[in-house]
């Protein structure tokens, strides 16, 4: 419902900046392909799965005490154990080598494949769009190394980056004092401040 909403406030969007340039208007299935649609798309979606692989992995080894959201200080805890093969296990537990190295690795690497390719194309949307907006103003169009060495687009990139880490950040401080009952996301509600983990 949210990538409907984006994209017909965004076709509208592209559509009135397009008549204050004297440009084409287009439709809402050209509008789809266009690099306005497809850089505000997987900007957003960029952040989000940078945000979540780096949470998965920095969890692996560093730790807050007090935090709901970190591992507890000195001890192992369950996800640390190596696995061991059972008849409920999934498939490459019981297969075992590299099978096994790529699948206990499997969520990291999902999260950070996911990053690179809404990166890519956050990053063709907004070359694209970029040219558009040149070519509707009479400019030469940039080359696509000119435009990765440009501000316009790290602007982007960086602004979505920053809210990301503010977030992560902000969900493992304000559990060290903060709770809500009910959720799993929080300490029990008379949990000491100081106790690590849920």
């Amino acid at each position: 419902m949210t990538l409907s909403g984006q994209a017909l406030t965004g076709w509208k969007e592209l559509n009135s900046e397009l008549a204050e340039l004297n440009g084409k208007q287009v439709s809402l299935s050209h509008y789809l392909t266009s690099g306005h649609f497809i850089s505000a798309t997987f900007e957003n979606f960029e952040s989000e799965f940078l945000q979540m692989s780096l949470y998965v992995l920095i969890t692996i080894g560093l730790r807050q005490i007090g935090s709901a959201e970190s591992k507890k200080l000195e001890e192992n805890e369950d996800v640390d154990r190596e696995p061991r093969p059972s008849s409920d296990a999934p498939w490459p537990v019981k297969r075992g080598g590299w099978i096994l190295w790529l699948y206990s690795n499997s969520l990291s690497i999902a999260f950070c494949i996911l990053f690179l390719i809404c990166w890519a194309l956050h990053f063709y949307g907004s070359w694209e769009n970029n040219n558009l907006e040149l070519s509707l103003k009479g400019k030469p169009e940039e080359n696509i190394l000119h435009y990765l060495g440009g501000s316009k687009f790290w602007f982007e990139t960086f602004q979505n980056w920053q809210s990301e880490f503010l977030s992560v950040a902000s969900i493992v401080l304000l559990t060290i004092f903060l709770r809500q009952k009910g959720s799993p996301e929080s300490k029990p509600v008379d949990s000491p401040d100081w106790k690590t983990g849920k």
